[in-house]
């Protein structure tokens, strides 16, 4: 008789407990191939490791359609993958942190922040303290919450993205600017250094985006039959200056999805230089010769992250009606990094 190592049978777990909090939650897609389940939750879970997907399942964690199963259960199309643990998720747990903010404008109704690069925006998973609502929650008292429960957040921008946030103080601010980003009536231009040489001068990007069903932690464009997936999303881009192998390129955002220009740009075949999770920290464009590596990789070095800014915020506001128009200077990892490649360019133009 065949030993079945992917049992669902929950007799040698620990028993059931009533006090467990969901963590995550997953359906798999119909097209997944058999999968073990923790290889399978190392795609979806941001610093999820073999050794911890392992330890949650020996532990009883790990639910498939309600039942326990164990690390080497392969998952099936259509699965219901439930995560659970004792304590509730980290990020439920709010605790103000004195951190300083890069206050650019502030009033009783909002304020707008210059948020450093490596700064998470809201506590998540693997991401709990440090983040920039710790910050907000020290130093303001009675944020209004926007729809996810997140304290005076109207917007946010990737951990490794730097520039301005506009942040409400008032429950009417929140709903006002909330609604502007909505109905698209906001404003924000990001700068952004890509791999290769764009082509047109400008053009616009149109795909829906959605979550890529072979890995959580990306995001994808949909087309042909899929193209009814995701969330439909506009980004109209400018190349503003030319170094050869990569473009430094202005991004205006008619929508606001996550990662949008990371990977519409990718989709164009243009991925942001130094974009780990989209493989932009690869040498996607260029020379083989060992001097060049060694260039890139300085460049690397200066600019250990995307090269993306979110340098211009404009809005409405939400008392006066007035429009207000914000713009920041790129930081210095991003300038260095430019002016690296600005240096490169002339010299191959000179030999």
């Amino acid at each position: 008789m065949e030993n079945n190592n992917t049992s669902m049978e929950p007799n040698n777990f620990p028993e059931e407990n009533p006090e467990l909090y969901e963590h995550y939650s997953f359906t798999v897609e119909k097209g997944q191939q058999p999968l073990r389940i923790d290889k399978y939750l190392m795609n979806f879970i941001e610093n999820a490791t073999r050794n911890k997907v392992q330890a949650a399942a020996k532990d009883g964690s790990i639910r498939v359609n309600g039942v326990p199963v164990k690390s080497n259960y392969k998952v099936k199309p259509f699965d219901e993958i439930k995560v659970l643990f004792e304590h509730p998720p980290y990020e439920n747990l709010l605790v103000p942190e004195d951190i300083p903010i890069d206050i650019v404008y502030e009033d009783e109704h909002l304020l707008v922040v210059n948020k450093p690069a490596g700064m998470v925006v809201h506590p998540g998973h693997g991401n709990y303290s440090g983040t920039l609502i710790n910050a907000l929650t020290f130093h303001f008292d009675n944020l209004p919450n926007n729809s996810s429960d997140r304290p005076g957040l109207v917007h946010r921008i990737d951990k490794d993205t730097s520039g301005l946030l506009v942040v409400a103080k008032t429950e009417n601010a929140m709903n006002h600017l909330s609604n502007q980003f909505a109905e698209k009536t906001s404003e924000r231009e990001y700068i952004a250094l890509v791999w290769g040489n764009v082509e047109e001068d400008e053009g616009t990007i149109e795909g829906n985006i959605g979550r890529h069903p072979k890995n959580r932690l990306q995001n994808t464009v949909f087309l042909d039959d899929d193209e009814d997936k995701g969330k439909p999303a506009v980004t109209h881009y400018k190349v503003l200056e030319r170094f050869g192998y990569v473009t430094l390129v202005s991004c205006k955002l008619e929508t606001g999805r996550t990662h949008q220009i990371r990977v519409h740009m990718k989709h164009i075949g243009h991925t942001l230089f130094n974009d780990e999770r989209y493989g932009g920290e690869k040498i996607l464009k260029g020379t083989t010769f060992t001097k060049y590596k060694q260039f890139v990789d300085n460049c690397f070095k200066v600019l250990p992250r995307q090269a993306l800014h979110a340098k211009t915020l404009g809005f409405e506001h939400p008392e006066t009606g007035k429009w207000m128009s914000f713009t920041t200077e790129m930081p210095e990892d991003m300038q260095q990094c430019i002016e690296k490649w600005q240096s490169y360019a002339k010299h191959q133009d000179n030999l």
